[in-house]
């Protein structure tokens, strides 16, 4: 059944951007850019004029509109994951946006990308190709600074804060924070980056991309009274730092709490962990996820990582048109990566392998469309499969951990390490 799907046309150039659309794309940003009093700061952007590269950081769907807003009213073409073109393809080809599927080695993206360059107008990246999950920086793939110098054109970045914490990736009810800030920062200038190594061109990228929204929200005092504002909590902070368990963390309201042991936190309006009684072992919540992380290295530098084997069912997107329920099967993830097996509806075989060294890191879901659960979502270059398992003893956060993990871990066996914040 599977090979039957049509699928969808990655090879399409990209389209400029209809002229008739370009007051709609501002019109539909303008809105929610001024509801949260965005502030965009300009810095080093003299003269600055299409074509250039915009690298943006990635907390919410907000990033677009304060993006459009940015570089309005020049022409962009944005790089969107295949899930962002569900049934309305026509349209995004139409105002600029180029298919990708992600944490794939697309050579295609390449030639779009000069392409959109060439036509003089802007190539907008998310190069952590997903939602933050906690408010700070996703690993950056070491291929930007190679796909910089090969463009050669300006490099600018747009970092934005107060998004995540506004309608963070773990809830996404938005808390209405303002008033939010931006900086377009032009980092080189086309004569600047042909005299830079690509070593350089990433480590500027790596410096301007550092941020950190819950420490910029207590920063400036920004309080968010959001009664349920520490809802879906949980699935970013899966295990207790009191007891140690894991997949028993539950939230309601402002609360945090271990379904093993008891112990609660309070989440304040400033975005901090209070515990209830006795310690408050982290109270910046960035902290707590890399606690997490430092558990997971050590499982993988010991030898023992593994999901176990977890009961699961798979959709696929092989086209912009919908999902496509695939089947039931299983899904492991442990030292040797990702592997999916099951069968489709007519008893037929589906299987999907990514080792580890194909992927330095996963896209999740938490409760994806409010309705469908937990997922983590694997990709080829011809389909994206979203896969859900059962049950309770697992988090996909542990599972996009360790995907990063466990690729820094074979690098550093092959004697060629990862830079940090790269992969």
């Amino acid at each position: 059944m599977s090979q039957n799907f049509e699928r969808f046309d990655m090879q399409r150039a990209p389209v400029r951007t209809r002229w008739f659309l370009r007051p709609l794309t501002w019109l539909l940003s303008a809105p929610d850019v001024w509801k949260h009093r965005a502030v965009i700061r300009k810095i080093n952007t003299e003269g600055l004029k299409p074509p250039y590269v915009l690298l943006c950081n990635h907390n919410a769907f907000l990033d677009f509109k304060v993006a459009t807003m940015a570089t309005f009213p020049h022409r962009a073409n944005y790089v969107v994951a295949i899930d962002g073109f569900i049934g309305r393809e026509e349209l995004l080809r139409q105002v600029g946006c180029i298919c990708k599927r992600k944490f794939t080695n697309d050579l295609t993206l390449i030639r779009q990308l000069r392409q959109v360059v060439k036509n003089g107008d802007i190539a907008m990246i998310y190069p952590e190709a997903r939602y933050s999950l906690c408010g700070t920086t996703a690993v950056l793939p070491a291929s930007l600074g190679k796909l910089c110098k090969l463009l050669k054109v300006p490099v600018v970045t747009l970092i934005c804060h107060g998004h995540h914490v506004n309608s963070p990736f773990w809830n996404l009810h938005e808390r209405g924070v303002k008033p939010t800030e931006a900086e377009l920062t032009q980092i080189f200038t086309a004569e600047a980056l042909e005299q830079a190594t690509a070593d350089e061109v990433n480590a500027k990228i790596l410096e301007l991309f550092q941020y950190d929204d819950f420490a910029w929200q207590k920063e400036r005092g920004i309080r968010t009274p959001y009664q349920g504002r520490a809802e879906g909590l949980h699935k970013v902070l899966y295990q207790c730092p009191h007891c140690g368990t894991e997949f028993r963390m539950a939230s309601k309201g402002a609360e945090l709490y271990c379904e093993s042991c008891g112990k609660r936190w309070r989440m304040t309006e400033l975005g901090e962990l209070v515990a209830e009684s006795g310690e408050t072992e982290f109270s910046h919540i960035p902290d707590w996820y890399e606690w997490e992380r430092a558990n997971v290295r050590a499982e993988v530098e010991a030898g023992t990582y593994s999901s176990g084997e977890l009961q699961v069912h798979v959709d696929t997107l092989p086209n912009a048109k919908k999902f496509i329920r695939l089947g039931e099967g299983t899904l492991v993830h442990d030292m040797n990566g990702f592997t999916v097996r099951g069968t489709d509806a007519d008893g037929d075989p589906f299987e999907m392998l990514k080792p580890v060294p194909s992927l330095y890191s996963c896209h999740i879901e938490y409760e994806y469309l409010g309705k469908f659960g937990d997922c983590v979502d694997l990709n080829t270059l011809e389909d994206t499969w979203y896969i859900y398992p059962h049950g309770r003893d697992f988090a996909v956060t542990k599972m996009a951990i360790a995907t990063e993990e466990l690729y820094y871990a074979h690098r550093r066996a092959i004697g060629r390490p990862c830079k940090p914040g790269l992969a």
